[in-house]
């Protein structure tokens, strides 16, 4: 049942967003033929003419399309007619195809502040983490670090806990001597170390004899800034995960704990910097128990960045207290949360998160209905106002096929003072829908896998 709330409430945001379509090419008197709800694909499921409109629902409910007698060169309407969306002025177009993404963001904002109004709370994002259980091998280091069952985490290394991931995170990129490191890192002790050893270069090989400085004010681990964003956090990833050379290994086992190393003719400053951030880094962990902060004694992961402890978190709501508390607590709560998959977005381009962490419509589905069960329905609400956000956000970029796309074209336009020749664009809108169909695909094939792996894991 929560699946199919969960289908429904997606339905909705696309029924929003092709409504926006919809009413401002009405508004403008443009001839629309066909509103679908669906993608035209396999068959349909309820079709009506109400005027000269056509209304559809298609099969596959994961999409819908405004269609106009520009899309159809064997439409009836003349070609200089002005029902022709073509023949209206930039300015109309522009609003109409940016109107789906504004009636997307406007329905997030609707749906948080009703969550607000209802729920009389707002999550935080921010929780309080209690230790279950201690899950470690005998010897490691957990067992003498004095914690125990129902501690609640609440500082890792000075930086407040108040997500699991940045437990999972810290200790993760703790991994001692794992010879693995990340590209944040070896820059940040590259500048530390250049700081100090202005005379050489960044890749040369140091003559041997010649003395380089540790400086102490190293990086001794990445800051965690993932946020706890349901669709961020799928999957854990290492940021620019990258392995040391036999080399660096071999240097970083001479260097360990030392202020000066005589340079041997075989590494360069950067090497240094590469061996340095895959030093032993201890977790300093204060936890709360019985109302009293407990300092730990030191705690080291394992190779995989593992501590050996199960975690439980209880989320800490925002009260909504009144009309302009509920106003400004959804203003916020929608804020961060866009905030959040620009960054995401930002690092899926540059490649800082992997294709295979890349999830669609299925999932998030399957997930909505889960946190629907279990945490239940404002959750899920909350979690369609931050889809509605996504679908806005993707829609406005500047990629042909998109609605951002044609913004672009709109713009040259207005730029050039004549339209973009129609058979280049249709050339260049072709391209790139098949590059969208084919990450759709992707992108489902990747949900379906992340589905159906446990079946069989034993």
């Amino acid at each position: 049942m929560s699946i199919i709330i969960m289908i429904l409430l997606i339905g909705l945001l696309i029924l929003v967003h092709e409504l926006g379509h919809l009413l401002t090419a009405l508004m403008f008197k443009v001839k629309v033929d066909k509103f679908g709800i669906g993608l035209p694909i396999g068959p349909t499921l309820w079709e009506k003419k109400v005027g000269n409109l056509t209304l559809v629902i298609h099969a596959f409910l994961f999409g819908g399309y405004v269609s106009f007698p520009d899309d159809d060169k064997d439409s009836d309407v003349p070609q200089n007619s002005p029902e022709r969306l073509q023949n209206k002025p930039v300015w109309q177009r522009a609003i109409i195809f940016s109107a789906g993404v504004v009636a997307n963001v406007i329905c997030a904002y609707i749906l948080v502040l009703m969550t607000a109004f209802l729920w009389h709370n707002m999550p935080s994002e921010k929780f309080d983490m209690y230790v279950t259980d201690i899950v470690a091998p005998k010897e490691a280091s957990i067992w003498s670090s004095g914690m125990q069952k129902g501690d609640k985490i609440i500082e890792i290394n000075g930086s407040k806990i108040n997500t699991k991931y940045a437990v999972n995170l810290y200790a993760m990129y703790s991994a001692s001597f794992d010879g693995k490191t990340n590209e944040e890192l070896v820059e940040r002790n590259y500048k530390s170390l250049k700081s100090v050893n202005h005379a050489f270069a960044e890749n040369e090989i140091i003559e041997k004899g010649l003395v380089v400085a540790i400086p102490n004010n190293l990086e001794k681990e990445q800051k965690v800034l993932l946020n706890n964003n349901i669709l961020n956090t799928i999957e854990l990833y290492k940021p620019n995960e990258i392995k040391l050379s036999e080399n660096q290994i071999k240097l970083r086992d001479e260097i360990k704990n030392k202020k000066y190393i005589e340079a041997d003719g075989t590494f360069s400053l950067k090497d240094v910097a590469y061996a340095l951030s895959d030093t032993q880094k201890p977790l300093d962990i204060k936890v709360l128990r019985n109302g009293k902060i407990v300092e730990l004694k030191t705690v080291y992961s394992d190779s995989e960045g593992l501590i050996g402890i199960s975690l439980d978190r209880k989320e800490i709501l925002i009260p909504v207290t009144g009309i302009k508390s509920a106003f400004k607590t959804s203003y916020d709560y929608l804020y961060n949360e866009t905030k959040s998959m620009v960054i995401v977005l930002k690092q899926l381009f540059t490649g800082k998160i992997p294709l295979k962490n890349m999830h669609g419509v299925v999932l998030i589905t399957k997930m909505g209905g889960d946190i629907i069960s279990s945490e239940g329905i404002f959750y899920g609400i909350l979690l369609t106002a931050v889809i509605s956000m996504n679908l806005a956000i993707l829609n406005i970029l500047p990629i042909p096929a998109l609605d951002g796309g044609h913004l672009l074209f709109l713009l040259i336009e207005k730029i050039q003072g004549k339209p973009v020749d129609e058979e280049i664009a249709n050339k260049i809108m072709t391209v790139f829908f098949a590059l969208l169909i084919a990450l759709l695909v992707f992108v489902l094939f990747n949900d379906i896998y992340v589905l159906v792996k446990p079946l069989f894991v034993h």
